[in-house]
């Protein structure tokens, strides 16, 4: 992919660049921070979807498409969690399947978050913001989807079954109220007060 010349408008940018020519100069303004090794930045984005409902309760064991269309989402191949030991109150088996994660990172990672921001979130049924309380106090971001089917990858009519996804935004900042600035400035739609 071509770098983007420093004459074109915000628009044209890729993301990370806007984020180096942009963002890291208006950061360091608005948090007084001098350092721009100081200041927070996305590190990873992780993807989870859970399976264990979806093969106990209704006996499937082929989750080959939830597999696929976790692949589909974050560009690379995603894994099998298998539960590590056996927890009878929950009905799950030692090395039992349980989930199915992806972590992108670098320029995936970018690329993700300006498909996120731009396509996916105004695509949701309903949409009106996302919340400023999904924070967990280390600076990490999640985010919810009660249907794949807003991701522009996935076919709506080859879909067997509708499932949720979970996204978590990894940030280094230390508190939520600088990883609210870094995810603001990088044009995250949340919910006005």
């Amino acid at each position: 992919m071509a770098k983007a010349s420093k004459t074109n408008s915000s628009k044209d940018l890729h993301l990370y660049d806007l984020y180096k020519e942009k963002i890291i100069p208006n950061l360091q303004k608005e948090l007084g921070i001098k350092n721009v090794m100081a200041l927070p930045k996305i590190t990873k984005i992780t993807f989870n979807i859970g399976i264990g409902t979806y093969t106990k309760k209704q006996g499937n064991k082929d989750f080959s498409h939830i597999v696929e269309n976790l692949t589909n989402i974050a560009g690379q191949k995603a894994v099998v969690s298998m539960s590590k030991k056996a927890i009878s109150n929950f009905k799950i088996r030692e090395k039992e399947p349980v989930g199915v994660t992806a972590t992108i990172r670098g320029e995936k990672m970018y690329d993700f978050l300006n498909k996120l921001i731009n396509i996916v979130l105004p695509r949701v049924r309903d949409f009106r913001g996302v919340s400023k309380k999904s924070f967990d106090g280390k600076g990490n971001y999640s985010l919810g989807f009660k249907e794949h089917l807003a991701f522009p990858e996935i076919k709506p009519d080859d879909v067997l079954k509708i499932h949720g996804l979970q996204i978590n935004i990894c940030t280094n900042a230390k508190d939520d109220a600088k990883a609210l600035k870094l995810l603001e400035a990088f044009g995250f739609p949340f919910k006005k007060n």
